[in-house]
């Protein structure tokens, strides 16, 4: 009989052994898995803070932008092309704005109010090329009264400042401010937009050093100071105003091209793989659930993909269906002939197509993305 403490060492040996080899298959998968984030121009898996319930809202221009990406009958279309803004690009962000609202109630500005704006550009990697940054500045008024909308639109003089450095305590902030645009906003019941073009700008802003945001002032037109709603920070607004100020919610739309990840493609046509068994080379269904790799917390859409796969042999002759190339005809023939020395040739993708996806990243910014070569529709011998 074992001793009973060998049979003890023995065990925990074996255990340790099972422990070590689980570790290296975990340690494998999550070198896989960055190299496969790695490809896809991410330095890491995105971890966007806050749960799902607090993660920001996703534009309605964006949904469009990926159900216009997933039309077959616009896989034509150039991919490295944002048609919605005709500039050249394949990432689309929508930056959130990291300012804040602060009183305008001061000795500088008795009657206006001021928000700071602030976007974060060092989300852009240092190979993309910025092609369009936009800002987008909405407005949300809504009236305490019935009354007021009968009194027709009211009108805000909206400033826009470039923050050229930061402001010394005590010394005067319009000193370090350049005005950008100035104009009248109506506000209506609706949403208002005001859209401006900052792409020079939020260039510069890439360099360390030389962002300082944005300040955004509002003043009321044709009336008088003290109609304007009083606004103090971490005060509740008062019931009764003549004037209360809109929401005001900014971002800012960034276009930028990956060089690396952008080549002509040719044209996706809807593809429909045999689902009868064969060992011969062709496409296979192959359905990926982001969900079964555990990255459903920061992938928004879509929730899986048909990525496919090719899979088969290359018997000889090669027939005209398994797309060989004449080398591939002259190795089946080789290997017809000395099978030992010649192995027959693989069987590999050679058309593929792109798929869009719309994610959060760290920042909890918006991302649209188009990736080129994701989906086999074709498979060949080479």
């Amino acid at each position: 009989m074992i001793p009973t403490r060998l049979l003890l060492l023995f065990l925990i040996a074996s255990l340790f052994c099972v422990v070590v080899s689980e570790l290296a298959q975990v340690d494998d998968m999550q070198n896989q898995e960055r190299y496969f984030l790695r490809s896809l121009g991410l330095s890491g898996r995105p971890r966007p803070p806050g749960g799902l319930q607090d993660r920001r809202h996703v534009p309605s221009a964006l949904w469009r932008m990926l159900r216009r990406s997933e039309n077959v009958q616009n896989q034509e279309s150039d991919p490295c092309t944002v048609s919605e803004y005709g500039v050249k690009g394949n990432i689309i962000r929508y930056v959130q704005d990291q300012g804040r609202l602060v009183s305008g109630w001061s000795s500088i500005c008795q009657v206006c109010v001021e928000k700071q704006l602030f976007f974060n550009m060092s989300v852009l990697q240092p190979v993309e090329l910025l092609s369009l940054a936009q800002l987008e500045v909405k407005f949300h008024w809504k009236p305490f009264r019935p009354a007021e909308l009968l009194q027709g639109p009211r009108a805000l003089s909206m400033s826009l400042y470039k923050v050229l450095r930061a402001t010394l305590k005590g010394a005067d902030p319009r000193a370090n401010r350049r005005l950008l645009m100035s104009q009248s906003v109506q506000l209506q019941p609706e949403p208002t937009s005001v859209t401006i073009d900052l792409t020079s700008l939020a260039e510069n802003w890439r360099k360390p050093g030389r962002n300082y945001g944005l300040v955004l002032e509002l003043l009321p037109v044709n009336d008088e100071p003290e109609d304007l709603l009083p606004f103090h920070p971490g005060n509740s607004l008062p019931v009764e105003a003549a004037f209360p100020l809109p929401l005001i919610q900014a971002s800012l739309v960034a276009v930028s091209l990956n060089p690396h990840q952008c080549r002509s493609r040719q044209r996706r046509s809807a593809v429909h793989l045999p689902v009868t068994p064969s060992n011969v080379c062709k496409a296979r269904r192959l359905y990926i659930d982001f969900k079964d790799v555990g990255w459903q917390d920061w992938i928004i859409a879509p929730q899986g993909y048909m990525a496919n796969y090719c899979h088969g042999e290359c018997p000889f002759p090669l027939s005209e269906s398994l797309n060989g190339t004449n080398h591939a005809i002259l190795q089946t023939l080789v290997h017809s002939l000395d099978p030992h020395s010649t192995p027959q040739p693989c069987c590999v993708p050679i058309r593929l197509s792109p798929i869009s996806m719309l994610y959060y990243d760290n920042n909890d910014n918006v991302v649209l993305r188009h990736y080129q070569d994701m989906v086999v529709d074709e498979c060949g011998c080479r």
